[in-house]
């Protein structure tokens, strides 16, 4: 008898709900074939809630998160609240709250995908980025004076501890590892100006290395020179890891590169707690209701969940649907291009998982 988890399910924003229920379509049509049992519980959280009650994030929500295996999320961000309320409030908040210190980003094209690299394909672009998610510029740190004036000042310190450096570039190389690719792990900084917050990550990062992982090779790439190499030369890398703002600018560049951010996934991780799962593209209200928005990138975020929940049998599986969706079916990527519309793709990816 497989095992039983119990997921939250977070529909949020725009089109977040409808490209949710396409994800949970397909891991209930695959999960029987692997003897697991998925039990999921619906949040309203999100815009719709805020304007009808003031309230963001009820208090209690984290501490009732905890009890879930994981949190399956659709999107976060409406058009009639101001931007930052939702995506502080809900995203940072869950994140910082449940501590989860990880956003994973894969970044791989599949065949049958467009790519905008000239002469690059599937077995060019490959890799994957571990970006630190707890700490640097998104902590707060800092404030504003005299606002509102000529001489108005405003600071927002990046701030890491070595605790936060060391988990995340312990999961990095164990992450590396186990992905037993290339087995080379660069880290991503700007040690020749950032000299403070860097030499801090590079420091920790030969001495963890040479310590306890002398089997992953270690490369070190300035910011600039990443997201160069990302357009010119993707092939080179295997895992990158990062601080938070600098992952948080190069996942970005890495989904276009894979065809866009309908195909992009993401997960929030705490290795030893309850982790978050989304597509990255955003909520897109414009195509809300019209069911043509693609939900290939919350299906694949489906798929890194059950693969961080141990179940990796099943995750290959529904990555494969995924792959022979693209390849087959599809006309498109792009939201009312794909040739199908939003039911029926989950419609497709959910009959190949199951078979």
């Amino acid at each position: 008898m497989g095992k039983t988890y119990k997921i939250a399910a977070i529909g949020g924003d725009g089109t977040g709900p409808e490209v949710l229920r396409e994800g949970i379509k397909v891991l209930n049509a695959v999960a029987p074939k692997f003897g697991v049992k998925l039990e999921f519980t619906h949040f309203d959280f999100g815009g719709e809630r805020y304007l009808k009650t003031g309230e963001v994030l009820p208090e209690s929500a984290p501490d009732e998160l905890r009890k879930f295996d994981a949190i399956y999320l659709g999107a976060i961000g409406h058009p009639d609240v101001k931007p930052g309320i939702l995506e502080k409030g809900i995203l940072l908040k869950l994140r910082f709250a449940l501590d989860q210190y990880i956003n994973l980003r894969p970044v791989k094209l599949y065949p049958g995908v467009d790519c905008p690299l000239k002469d690059k394909g599937p077995e060019q672009i490959d890799y994957v980025v571990v970006r630190e998610n707890s700490g640097d510029l998104y902590t707060g740190t800092g404030g504003v004076t005299m606002k509102g004036t000529p001489h108005e000042v405003a600071v927002q310190a990046a701030v890491y501890s070595r605790f936060q450096v060391d988990r995340c570039l312990k999961f990095a190389f164990e992450y590396t590892r186990k992905r037993n690719r290339k087995k080379t792990l660069a880290l991503c900084g700007k040690t020749n100006v950032l000299t403070f917050l860097y030499d801090l990550w590079e420091r920790a990062f030969h001495e963890m290395g040479a310590k306890d992982y002398a089997d992953i090779t270690r490369e070190y790439y300035h910011v600039d020179a990443t997201c160069m190499w990302m357009v010119k030369n993707p092939e080179w890398f295997d895992v990158i890891v990062t601080g938070n703002m600098f992952g948080d600018i190069i996942t970005d560049l890495g989904a276009i590169t894979q065809g866009g951010m309908g195909i992009a996934a993401g997960g929030n991780i705490n290795p030893e707690g309850v982790s978050m799962f989304e597509c990255i593209g955003g909520s897109a209200p414009k195509y809300t209701g019209k069911n043509v928005i693609n939900p290939l990138a919350q299906i694949a975020s489906g798929q890194m969940m059950m693969e961080i929940l141990g179940e990796e049998k099943m995750a290959r599986k529904i990555e494969e649907a995924i792959m022979c969706v693209v390849a087959r079916k599809l006309k498109s990527l792009a939201a009312g291009k794909m040739g199908y519309s939003t039911t029926e793709v989950g419609d497709l990816v959910a009959e190949h998982a199951a078979s």
